[in-house]
């Protein structure tokens, strides 16, 4: 079955002044990168070419995405909605993280980021003493990381890995299965939402 990608827009126009007073008063950083939602990008392509910044790099960020930025970036600026992506980018990163909304702009706090070092951590330590382990792997395009999964499968040492494929993941679902930790293969933000989920290259990184 074929797939059609739409894209959407924002159909409000921002006040592109206003932005641009604000990007200058609240981000003290001279060099940035750029990330945005699908419905943002007109907005964050026009915002590149006024803003008195030099923006290094620019990329599209989806619930799956888990972008690289340059070492002369010194700040995150993601424009559109929410923290879901953004603290998660400001711990992975370790750069100064700010989202503009609704012509207002908020930095992720070093406490939502120590938040999430903890919360990693302590799943970490769990990890550790797990006996059973479920591997999380779904079968959706630009999500899909079986190989990923098989490969972690084959390096657990003293643990039984059980992998686990579908489509939709329901985190609701995991009290029906007798195991000690879930680690994600899938969507890198899922373990964002739920205290019991692991992410695989998060916990790569932990054991370097």
């Amino acid at each position: 079955m074929k797939t059609i990608f739409i894209g959407a827009r924002i159909k409000k126009e921002p006040n592109y002044n206003k932005l641009k007073k604000l990007i200058d008063e609240k981000i003290p950083e001279k060099n940035i990168s750029i990330c945005y939602s699908n419905q943002f990008v007109d907005v964050a392509k026009n915002l590149s070419s006024i803003i008195n910044k030099k923006v290094i790099h620019k990329t599209q960020v989806l619930g799956c995405s888990n972008p690289k930025f340059p070492p002369e970036v010194e700040a995150i600026l993601i424009v559109g909605q929410g923290k879901f992506h953004s603290v998660s980018l400001a711990y992975e990163s370790k750069l100064p993280t700010y989202i503009l909304e609704d012509e207002t702009i908020t930095k992720i706090s070093e406490k939502d980021v120590e938040k999430m070092e903890k919360k990693e951590k302590a799943m970490y330590v769990k990890y550790l003493n797990s006996k059973k382990i479920g591997i999380l792997v779904t079968n959706k395009p630009g999500q899909e990381r079986l190989k990923s999964a098989f490969n972690f499968y084959r390096s657990l040492k003293n643990k039984k890995g059980y992998i686990f494929i579908a489509n939709d993941l329901n985190i609701n679902e995991f009290e029906n299965f007798q195991i000690d930790c879930w680690v994600n293969t899938a969507c890198p933000r899922m373990d964002l939402t739920d205290g019991e989920i692991l992410n695989l290259e998060n916990l790569q990184r932990l054991e370097k």
